[in-house]
């Protein structure tokens, strides 16, 4: 049982049987699929920090992938990092087309997910300024930043498709763009 399908207390021994049955047209079987993996794309495609339009792209575009894939899975005990796997991809693919033509009024800020009442208002006054450094980079630092910050880190081939560079670039950009904002952080009062 893999990682994925442990988490999400997933018993994959049957998945062969649903799969072929599916392929068949078997309309429980698909809804069996879909009642026992659902909530795991849902949590990949949350994960990404999308709206909630998005978010629901993303799923119906994981299952019709499986849909158009089915006779390609090799090992029906993998399925839920299959749809993972996928599900990521598609998370990846629609940040890379909403990168083009997202403004950076429309960025959600990012948070501390639970910050202790005594320090939220500093943990927001950093927060602030962080984001004002961020802004401040070239284009190409801020959108490398803001991948590199996506929950959960896409790999670095990820990154090199969304952002249209070579993987061996990324690296140095990623040291080179910290240095400048680090630089951007010491001029703030």
């Amino acid at each position: 049982m893999t990682m994925i399908a442990a988490q999400f207390g997933l018993v994959s021994d049957d998945n062969g049987v649903l799969l072929a049955a599916a392929a068949r047209g078997d309309q429980a079987s698909w809804n069996e699929l879909v009642r026992k993996y659902n909530a795991l794309l849902w949590s990949i495609a949350r994960g990404f920090r999308l709206s909630t339009e998005d978010a629901s792209d993303v799923v119906q575009n994981t299952w019709l992938r499986l849909v158009e894939n089915l006779d390609r899975i090799n090992q029906p005990d993998r399925l839920a990092a299959w749809l993972g796997t996928s599900a990521r991809r598609e998370c990846l693919q629609l940040l890379k087309r909403n990168t083009k033509t997202t403004t950076v009024e429309e960025l959600p800020e990012l948070r501390d997910p639970a910050p202790e009442v005594d320090t939220s208002l500093l943990v927001d006054e950093r927060d602030h300024a962080l984001w004002q450094a961020v802004q401040r980079l070239s284009d190409k630092c801020y959108q490398l930043i803001r991948v590199l910050m996506a929950d959960p880190p896409p790999s670095y081939a990820d990154v090199a498709e969304m952002l249209g560079m070579p993987v061996g670039s990324i690296g140095p950009n990623r040291i080179r763009c910290l240095d400048k904002l680090r630089k951007q952080v010491e001029k703030l009062p």
